[in-house]
């Protein structure tokens, strides 16, 4: 299945880019995919890919686009380097209201049914989170979001139904605050919050040494029926 690109307007002066990946019936639910700090590569395009085809349209935002527009980067040591570099660059704030605009574009495709949620690797498990405290989306699903212990003040913003993915391994997100964000979510509405066992931090990408195809299933099939029971 090949996607394409589209552009979103934002408030900068030239569109963000994203790729756009229809499923076989040409509509569906709207779903965004967050990258990781690696921007919209192969692996962000075949999540797309993968929801399309499970009947989602799916819609991958450069979120990187207002510091280096089109970056695509592997997983070696230099990599990810800058892609922290990169993500150090982001105003929060700011890219928040692009993730924003990301879900409006969406909502406006002819292609696109009456609801959207978000699906968010990374960098992007914490974007999923605030756009659902933001009230932007119908559903999200954040996988190993190392910034939701710092936003737990918004928690109580929160309205849509919530799905988390940790690793237990993951030492960037250690079981301590996985705790910390059960507490903060444990009463403000349909939260799941999942913990893979032997899984490190990355283990849903496949290019990656912590690939953990187990837990990676596990937590898609997951999130798959979660999403289709919100959206749907």
């Amino acid at each position: 299945m090949a996607g394409s690109k589209i552009e979103i307007k934002t408030s900068a002066a030239k569109p963000m880019s994203g790729y756009l990946a229809l499923p076989e019936s040409g509509k569906g639910p709207g779903l965004l995919v967050i990258q990781e700090i690696f921007g919209v590569n192969s692996h962000i395009r075949e999540v797309a890919d993968l929801y399309a085809a499970a009947g989602f349209v799916a819609l991958a935002p450069d979120a990187f686009s207002r510091v280096e527009p089109g970056v695509e980067l592997g997983y070696t040591q230099p990599d990810l380097q800058k892609g922290m570099a990169l993500a150090k660059q982001l105003d929060p704030a700011q890219t928040l209201a692009d993730m924003e605009a990301a879900v409006d574009t969406l909502r406006h495709l002819p292609q696109c049914g009456s609801k959207v949620g978000v699906v968010g690797y990374c960098f992007g498990g914490t974007m999923a989170y605030k756009l659902a405290t933001a009230d932007k989306v119908e559903a999200a699903v954040g996988y190993y979001g190392g910034g939701i212990e710092q936003s737990l003040d918004t928690a109580k913003n929160l309205h849509c139904p919530l799905m988390l993915h940790f690793g237990e391994k993951d030492a960037h997100i250690t079981m301590a605050s996985v705790d910390k964000i059960k507490a903060a979510l444990k009463d403000v509405g349909h939260v799941e919050i999942f913990v893979y066992q032997g899984a490190d931090h990355g283990f849903n990408c496949d290019q990656r040494a912590s690939y953990n195809r187990q837990s990676a299933m596990l937590a898609y099939g997951r999130s798959y029926n979660f999403l289709k029971n919100a959206l749907t």
